[in-house]
């Protein structure tokens, strides 16, 4: 902790705990001490820390060839990309490093097919968002947040984005009549923002009025995808199949950075080679990597036991709720993508206070907007492990409740 204070930049405010190694949904500090890890990276570790299947692909494709760069054919990418456009039903993917790459990728996808495709004049084309989204903090994307703390005196901010309130149809729809919009990018459900949940209908209604004014519905999945909601995509609740998908985080099993937008040709072939690229991307590696995380999400059935254990977890703290209701002001969530809004104390407590006291106890998670805790363990938990889990939140609410 020393050493980061000194050597690293300052834009992180991790929890006080080091971490030296991880197993399944349990990580170990160097003293040895044991947490239970309901972070999971942010969802990037949705396979369990460390998962063996996929580190052993890692391995023997690491002593073989690791880069080529895309000026030469890899006798992975093919592979990859059969293996992925399959997984998820698209016809073409474009593989990338990391999620605000994707991202980025996407908006320039979204783009050219609407000059190319829609025929909307030259640097004109725009694209929805909703409020209080989370893409990604290159200076491209922070143009469309509307969190101060991402554009503050990062400016000037790049033109070409319209925001409307999340959940909101009518607002949507008024935006989607401009001729000039080609893309509406959303979360399905918002991750940073707190666990925010639309409602029941509202993707595929928005799916539909991007198809009346012939807008691309662009999901960025790279926090709800890979089984984290209790399906494969949270987009699979509302029967939604993006035009283009943004997958990251999950996609490696937290190993190494790996992403991707998929597309069908009519989009993803509107980018001719030269026009949009990495040095990384679809490197053998990452590609060994993607496909041993994805058949560890389809071999071990963790989009059903997140939905299982998603359920469970939400029945318990609903209980806490209701014994702590002087603490807890709200609970909500979908599979293993969970929130509980925690009730500023009097004597200036917050949620960091019982993260805290939570780290203490052996369970890791952090505070999102300073009032809500996030809880998103690896969806390879058991029913036992959240039963201990549970108990340890139970304690340190108890704690926190006595001051």
């Amino acid at each position: 902790m020393a050493l980061e204070e000194k050597y690293g930049a300052h834009n992180y405010h991790p929890l006080p705990v080091v971490l030296e190694r991880g197993k399944g949904v349990r990580v170990w500090d160097p003293e040895g001490k044991r947490y239970y890890d309901f972070l999971s990276a942010y969802s990037a570790v949705n396979q369990g820390h460390c998962h063996p299947r996929i580190i052993d692909a890692l391995t023997e494709q690491a002593t073989k060839l690791t880069l080529t760069s895309r000026a030469f054919y890899s006798s992975k990418l093919g592979e990859c990309e059969q293996n992925i456009t399959s997984y998820f039903g698209y016809e073409k993917v474009l593989m990338m490093n990391s999620g605000a790459e994707a991202v980025e990728t996407a908006i320039k996808l979204a783009r050219r097919w609407g000059y190319v495709k829609k025929g909307i004049q030259d640097q004109k084309a725009t694209i929805i968002v909703a409020d209080e989204n989370f893409h990604g903090r290159t200076t491209g994307i922070i143009s469309f947040s509307t969190d101060p703390s991402a554009t503050s005196n990062f400016g000037p901010y790049m033109s070409g984005y319209i925001s409307v309130p999340h959940n909101d149809l009518e607002a949507l729809e008024r935006q989607l009549c401009n001729p000039d919009v080609c893309a509406f990018l959303v979360e399905p459900i918002q991750g940073e923002a707190g666990i925010k949940l639309p409602a029941v209908g509202y993707l595929s209604k928005a799916y539909a009025l991007c198809k009346q004014y012939n807008v691309l519905f662009v999901a960025d999945e790279i926090q709800t995808g890979i089984a984290r909601t209790g399906k494969l995509l949270a987009c699979d609740f509302d029967a939604v199949r993006p035009d283009v998908l943004i997958l990251g985080k999950a996609l490696s099993g937290g190993v190494l950075p790996v992403s991707a937008v998929l597309a069908d040709d009519e989009i993803m072939l509107t980018i001719k080679p030269g026009e949009h690229g990495s040095t990384f991307g679809g490197n053998p590696l990452a590609c060994a990597v993607a496909m041993a995380a994805l058949a560890v999400v389809a071999d071990e059935r963790l989009a059903d036991n997140a939905q299982a254990m998603g359920e469970l977890f939400r029945q318990g703290l609903t209980l806490l709720q209701g014994k702590f209701s002087g603490i807890i002001g709200a609970v909500r969530g979908q599979g293993l993508l969970n929130a509980v809004e925690i009730v500023d104390q009097p004597d200036g407590r917050t949620a960091w206070d019982l993260c805290v006291e939570l780290k203490d106890m052996g369970l890791l998670a952090k505070p999102t907007h300073g009032h809500i805790i996030r809880f998103a363990p690896p969806l390879v938990i058991t029913a036992e492990e959240m039963e201990e889990s549970l108990g340890i939140i139970e304690r340190a609410l108890e704690k926190f409740s006595a001051g």
